[in-house]
């Protein structure tokens, strides 16, 4: 964890973090063996082969597993089309994260792996990449091609009016712990529990009408297999006979989760005293966001009209690939125009990564590094 909220100056609960409104701290006694610059993705590949040589800080534990071992990954955090990402350095790209998981699988170093990803078009991690023959079963937040919901947001109905302004949780993340934290997960399948939050995901409407749709990659047959074997259980719910598994959809209001900066920048400024160095501090903090956004839409927009035209730009940036296909063909060259559009023109930013399909397309049109470049420098200098 980035450990970032905690300690936080808009934390009005110093050293606690809540994830639902009126919520128990879910901080105190947490092991932290990553934190800060420590989380990256060289951290976070080495953690998951095992490879304690790879490391940089932190506490040194991996996942120095057998063949009988089952693992259990949940990532959050934002994305967009092929990639997920981190606090510090690098995007984990999506080609890297499945060669990743191949490798794990040819050492055998696992019986079976379940991963659950949160983060906006979380199925293009997936999408294509990951075969159904590595005995991992995967969900993911949202689709390819859409984004993922936050929820338990400062004006949801009932939330405590001065004790937070951002949102405390992603809709399909709360829907799966909420439900384990219900059940006897011996009892509870992979299978019902994607049932149960893909529901609750896809109708996150009471006040929206929008929700994401939650999917399922690799080898399905493991979704037959119990909860218990990933996840372990709560001795309290021995006895749980529920046969109800909250399948009702959520009445939660929902925010995209590419918003979600600039709801609480908005909040900020809304709570701040009137005249207040506060107050301009957040206005300024909202106004940065709004032009930053304002950039990446117009810098998108304005290199693929360089390198395409007018007419055809946005028929070639707005491409979406047939299902089954992962969302660009070298991802060596995909890699080369992400980090060659961000040295131009600023970082992509929470909200921009949702571009990254647009420059996807660009690499699948056959655009070299060197066009891009005199694109960008025309656009951003």
């Amino acid at each position: 964890m980035y450990d970032d909220i905690a300690s936080d100056e808009d934390n009005f609960r110093p050293g606690v973090i809540i994830n639902k409104p009126n919520g128990d701290d879910v901080y105190k006694g947490v092991p932290k063996d990553y934190t800060g610059q420590h989380v990256n993705v060289n951290n976070f590949y080495a953690v998951i082969l095992g490879n304690k040589s790879a490391l940089t800080g932190g506490s040194g534990k991996v996942v120095d597993s057998g063949p009988n071992d089952h693992i259990f990954i949940y990532y959050t955090d934002h994305g967009g089309p092929g990639v997920l990402m981190m606090p510090n350095g690098e995007y984990a790209y999506a080609n890297d994260l499945n060669n990743v998981l191949k490798k794990k699988h040819a050492a055998k170093a696992y019986k079976s792996m379940v991963f659950y990803l949160e983060s906006c078009e979380s199925g293009s991690i997936f999408e294509g990449l990951l075969p159904d023959n590595l005995d991992i079963y995967a969900t993911t937040a949202s689709n390819a091609t859409e984004d993922s919901f936050a929820t338990y947001c400062p004006d949801e109905p009932g939330a405590p009016e001065v004790e937070y302004n951002t949102c405390l949780g992603d809709l399909y993340s709360i829907s799966w712990l909420e439900d384990s934290d219900k059940h006897d997960l011996r009892k509870e399948t992979l299978q019902k529990q994607y049932e149960v939050v893909q529901r609750r995901t896809e109708k996150g409407h009471g006040f929206s009408h929008q929700g994401s749709h939650v999917k399922q990659y690799g080898d399905k047959k493991l979704s037959n297999e119990s909860l218990y074997s990933y996840m372990g259980t709560n001795p309290a719910n021995d006895n749980d006979t529920s046969v109800e598994y909250g399948s009702s959809p959520s009445t939660l209001r929902v925010v995209n989760q590419r918003d979600v900066t600039l709801l609480h920048f908005w909040h900020k400024y809304r709570k701040a005293p009137v005249g207040s160095h506060k107050k301009l501090e957040a206005q300024k903090q909202l106004q940065d966001e709004i032009s930053l956004r304002k950039h990446v839409d117009y810098s998108i927009n304005h290199i693929g009209e360089l390198l395409f035209g007018n007419g055809s730009s946005s028929k070639v940036l707005e491409t979406i690939r047939p299902s089954g296909q992962p969302i660009v063909d070298d991802w060596n060259c995909f890699k080369m125009l992400v980090s060659t559009y961000e040295k131009y023109c600023g970082s992509l930013s929470k909200y921009g990564t949702q571009y990254l399909r647009a420059i996807a397309n660009i690499c699948n049109a056959g655009v070299t590094m060197e066009q891009m470049v005199t694109a960008s420098t025309q656009t951003c200098s």
